[in-house]
């Protein structure tokens, strides 16, 4: 009997010596209780001690959580709906008001930060026009959004919310067609923008061509009309020096060069007297000899 006896000592001396300690993994944090009171709130990872039977422990996951809210209608400054879907990653920051706000409970977390998001994510949507969504404006109001919400969840509920992020806007249809249409509208002005543009562009360079033009042509023309120049006064400098030479040779050339003219289509009748000057060397061989 006292065999038995001692036995079970043994077996319960065991059982309160397991019982008075624990074990806190990577990753997690624990949370001391005694009789329903928190004893100490934060044990870092490794092998702690407690008082066995009278204290429990409640284990905490310490890394980043997700929480994969379900799309959101909001109201934009214009009074248009937006459909929001979005994601939030948060983790527990403190371990004493995390338990009193939750119970320790991960879902019941949850479904209390999810409202807190979505007031915050409202009021940032009402603050601002369609436009400013579509233009890019999600990153300035997902900071926003996180910084609000960051503040009030761990007051009341001891998580620190690390980021909020939008995954997709989606448009009612009648949005959607609005939409489309002023972007449409957008690019066929801009489009008529850039044709303008070009047109007059084109005149410009059309104009200036043209102005160019006339000015070679001018130009050349004054050139033209200076060689020619030139050209006559060299001719009559040559036609004058060679007259000086040989009045009559000169002479002769001259009404060869008339003859030539006159006869050159062959077909010309002319009627004339036979003692015409025109005829002078045709009537007189002396004279074409001389």
């Amino acid at each position: 009997m006292k065999g038995v006896i001692a036995i079970l000592v043994v077996v319960l001396l065991a059982l309160l010596g397991l019982n008075s300690v624990f074990v806190v993994g990577e990753g997690q944090s624990a949370l001391l209780l005694q009789f329903g009171r928190i004893v100490h709130a934060d044990y870092p990872p490794g092998l702690h001690v407690k008082l066995p039977v009278i204290q429990q422990v409640l284990h905490f996951d310490k890394r980043i959580l997700s929480l994969d809210a379900q799309p959101e209608r909001y109201f934009t400054s214009e009074k248009k709906s937006v459909n929001v879907d979005f994601y939030v990653k948060w983790r527990i920051a403190d371990n004493a008001d995390y338990y009193r706000a939750t119970g320790g409970d991960q879902l019941q977390a949850e479904q209390r930060l999810t409202p807190i998001v979505k007031d915050a994510l409202r009021f940032e949507f009402n603050a601002r026009t369609l436009q400013e969504l579509i233009s890019g404006g999600r990153k300035d109001i997902t900071q926003r959004v996180r910084q609000q919400t960051d503040a009030s969840a761990r007051k009341n509920l001891g998580i620190a919310v690390v980021d909020v992020r939008i995954k997709r806007i989606d448009l009612p249809d009648e949005v959607s067609e609005s939409v489309y249409k002023r972007m449409k509208a957008e690019r066929l002005q801009l489009a008529n923008e850039l044709r303008y543009t070009g047109q007059e562009a084109a005149e410009k360079i059309k104009a200036d061509a043209d102005r160019q033009g006339q000015v070679l042509r001018a130009d050349a023309e004054r050139d033209a009309a200076k060689v020619r120049g030139e050209g006559d006064a060299q001719a009559a400098a040559i036609y004058a020096q060679s007259y000086s030479q040989d009045p009559e040779f000169f002479a002769f050339y001259r009404s060869l060069a008339a003859y030539r003219k006159a006869f050159e289509g062959g077909n010309g009748v002319l009627i004339m007297k036979p003692d015409s000057e025109f005829l002078h060397y045709f009537g007189n061989p002396d004279a074409a000899k001389h």
